[in-house]
């Protein structure tokens, strides 16, 4: 028994020599010093021995037992770390390889006309000024000098949730909230940038949703040749130093009077071409001095406070700047279309 004993000790060595995986030394564990193996069955057969050989037949077993465990740990341990060396150099990053390209975006082309315009009022001391998307009737017409029954509602077509509660048609509600939060006390000297929501039908000029940024300035002395000195920067900066602006006799309830302020075509220079339709002008936005009602409803004494606002469409600026035929192509998110002005 004892010479079995020794011989199964030698083949367990070398087949724990020989194994090249985990797997196969978890099988020669298995074999040799599991319930089945050959080295429990040794066991079993000492009940034959005498009282005498038994202890030291014990002895030798457990011996056999230790020493086969021992070169299985060891034998484990290093097939174990071959593994992670094997895993490592075949996850090895060789760093001096060229990157892959990464795709970046670009700004919007009506981003940047915002971007570019709140830029040049926040150089000229305006703050920024937000409201509600979702506007109450009051704010976005009443307060405006626009009544129930008034007709100028006509003009713009709204989309109403409730009789009284609305999308707001225009970002006026923003000047008419910011008055009022001023208590009847001046300065007052803002630019609201925002969406707009009107029922319109969507073609090559118009859209059911744009994007408006308004201007209010409130104060004692305010005039008329302020509002004019504003705009004739505002042009000249967006538009190009050599731009003229000319100002035309308008209507708007909110102010009186009133004005639609053209530009001389930065295409033709005035000469007349297929942009400004051979009229040497460009039509940018509306403007006017604040109605002394819209003061009066917000809490300022028109009597001492005067005020001029102005209200442009990014859409219209961005299509005339870079001469984009379509303001659909604003809104389809085509990157074809977008790509043209990352280096704008």
């Amino acid at each position: 028994m004892q010479e079995k004993l020794f011989e199964l000790k030698e083949e367990a060595l070398a087949k724990v020599e020989a194994a090249t995986n985990l797997k196969e030394l978890n099988d020669i564990r298995v074999a040799y010093l599991g319930k089945k193996g050959p080295i429990t069955e040794v066991l079993r057969g000492m009940g034959k021995l005498s009282a005498e050989e038994r202890p030291k037949m014990g002895a030798l077993v457990n011996e056999v037992r230790e020493q086969i465990t021992e070169k299985l740990t060891e034998k484990q341990e290093l097939l174990e770390k071959e593994e992670v060396e094997r895993k490592l150099a075949s996850e090895t990053i060789d760093v001096t390889l060229p990157g892959r390209p990464i795709k970046v975006g670009g700004p919007h082309p009506l981003t940047k006309v915002i971007e570019e315009i709140e830029d040049l009022f926040l150089g000229m001391g305006y703050s920024i000024a937000e409201g509600p998307e979702v506007e109450k009737d009051y704010y976005n017409f009443e307060a405006l000098n626009l009544p129930k029954d008034h007709p100028a509602r006509d003009m713009q077509d709204s989309f109403y949730i409730t009789e009284d509660i609305l999308l707001r048609t225009q970002t006026s509600p923003v000047q008419a909230r910011t008055m009022e939060k001023h208590e009847g006390k001046g300065p007052v000297k803002i630019i609201c940038p925002g969406k707009v929501y009107r029922r319109d039908n969507d073609d090559a000029t118009h859209s059911h949703q744009f994007t408006q940024i308004e201007g209010l300035v409130v104060d004692e002395n305010i005039r008329m040749s302020d509002l004019k000195g504003t705009l004739n920067t505002f042009a000249k900066k967006m538009f190009g130093e050599d731009r003229e602006i000319r100002l035309r006799p308008s209507f708007f309830p909110f102010t009186e009077p009133s004005v639609e302020m053209d530009i001389s075509c930065f295409k033709c220079g005035g000469d007349g071409c297929n942009v400004c339709k051979k009229t040497g002008w460009i039509e940018i936005l509306g403007a006017g001095m604040v109605h002394p009602n819209v003061l009066e409803m917000s809490g300022f004494d028109s009597k001492k406070y005067t005020g001029f606002a102005f209200g442009m469409g990014p859409e219209r600026i961005a299509m005339l700047k870079y001469g984009i035929d379509d303001i659909r192509h604003l809104y389809t998110n085509d990157n074809r279309f977008i790509k043209q002005f990352n280096r704008a």
